[in-house]
């Protein structure tokens, strides 16, 4: 079978991660895999080699001086829809941006629905809602998001979960990741760490405000942001973070970007991953943070009780994050680390590639081309 999976990024955001994963399983399995992406910037490839196996297709983004959101989004959608040829047998899309693009070329269009957002940007909105409703076949990454699809759409996507390289995390714990972990805690001592940068999304401010509940106890623990890259200005919302973290005395270490051959040690020797989301479709990083053996404290949606049960520490409010976290360092947290890494390792990328080759050999039957 000949798939085309469409990403928006070379940067490692969750839907990129999955993409390649996706791509590299699939390619595995003997399939022909390209992967579609924009190169935004002088970015020519991924944030990480890719499986030399599956083709990188790397449409040139550059950046237009005082270029809006709205009119960054549009530019984009025309600049892959140009781009895309459209031969493959599965032209699969990961995000509302690459679905838009085959979708104004005509092209049948399968997409992954991780999550949904509510944007106010009106080129932002069309783009998403044309999305979800336009694809002749639909995934989600989990049973909450598929049931929170119907109920706003009328239609219900299958669920596919999401795979994890475990074991590259659960060895970054081990003795062969020692000195790596090491490296990170002389650089930043003890740390709770939080992956996605400073959005709305992340529940940033929230896990300010949990923090500073906790630092007079832990004077010498660090609250550390990794990760970040976007498309999507959240400028403002970065202004309300600096300020809150200012009033409240706190000066947290942002990393930016993470190497991805440095981020599983960076997870690992964290005390704890705070996972505070107001919306996810799966939670990809927790789980790699579970595989690490690393104790996830994260925000009580429907969504993550789903994916991981009795595994993480659940929260709502800063309050809740705070005591959990709390609990963590003091070491009365009821973790079963056990439990956590046999969980990351049954979601493996070879089983979702079996599941996404189920899915494909019904979609050419409801091709109408």
């Amino acid at each position: 079978m000949r798939i085309a999976l469409l990403t928006y990024s070379t940067k490692p955001r969750g839907g990129v991660v999955h993409t390649l994963a996706l791509a590299e399983a699939l390619v595995a399995r003997g399939h022909e895999v390209e992967v579609w992406t924009l190169g935004r910037g002088d970015d020519t490839a991924f944030f990480r080699p890719v499986d030399p196996r599956v083709s990188v297709r790397v449409v040139p983004c550059p950046p237009i001086e005082g270029e809006g959101v709205g009119e960054r989004i549009e530019r984009s959608i025309e600049l892959m829809a140009v781009a895309l040829d459209g031969r493959s047998d599965i032209v699969h899309a990961q995000d509302c941006i690459t679905a838009n693009a085959a979708l104004r070329r005509g092209i049948p269009v399968v997409r992954t629905i991780h999550h949904l957002d509510a944007f106010t940007t009106p080129q932002l909105v069309a783009c998403h809602d044309r999305a979800v409703i336009e694809p002749f076949a639909r995934l989600c990454v989990s049973h909450a998001v598929s049931r929170e699809v119907e109920h706003e759409y009328g239609v219900r996507p299958e669920v596919i979960a999401n795979g994890v390289d475990a074991e590259r995390f659960a060895a970054a714990s081990g003795a062969t990741g020692e000195a790596a972990r090491a490296q990170w805690r002389a650089a930043l001592g003890e740390y709770v760490l939080a992956l996605g940068g400073i959005e709305p999304r992340k529940g940033s401010i929230d896990l300010l405000e949990a923090f500073a509940r906790i630092r007079d106890e832990h004077p010498r623990l660090r609250l550390v942001f990794g990760g970040g890259e976007t498309l999507f200005d959240y400028r403002d919302y970065r202004e309300r973070f600096e300020e809150r973290a200012t009033e409240l005395g706190i000066a947290p270490t942002i990393l930016g970007t993470v190497g991805d051959d440095t981020l599983p040690a960076l997870v690992a020797g964290a005390r704890a991953l705070a996972f505070v989301s107001t919306k996810e479709g799966f939670g990809l990083a927790a789980m790699e943070a579970l595989a690490a053996s690393t104790p996830v404290v994260a925000r009580d949606l429907p969504v993550i009780r789903e994916v991981f049960g009795d595994t993480v520490l659940y929260a709502k409010t800063p309050t809740d994050i705070a005591l959990q976290l709390n609990a963590v360092l003091r070491g009365t947290a009821a973790i079963d680390t056990g439990a956590g890494l046999a969980l990351a390792r049954a979601h493996t990328w070879e089983r979702a590639a079996r599941a996404h080759e189920v899915f494909y050999a019904r979609v050419p039957q409801r091709i109408a081309r």
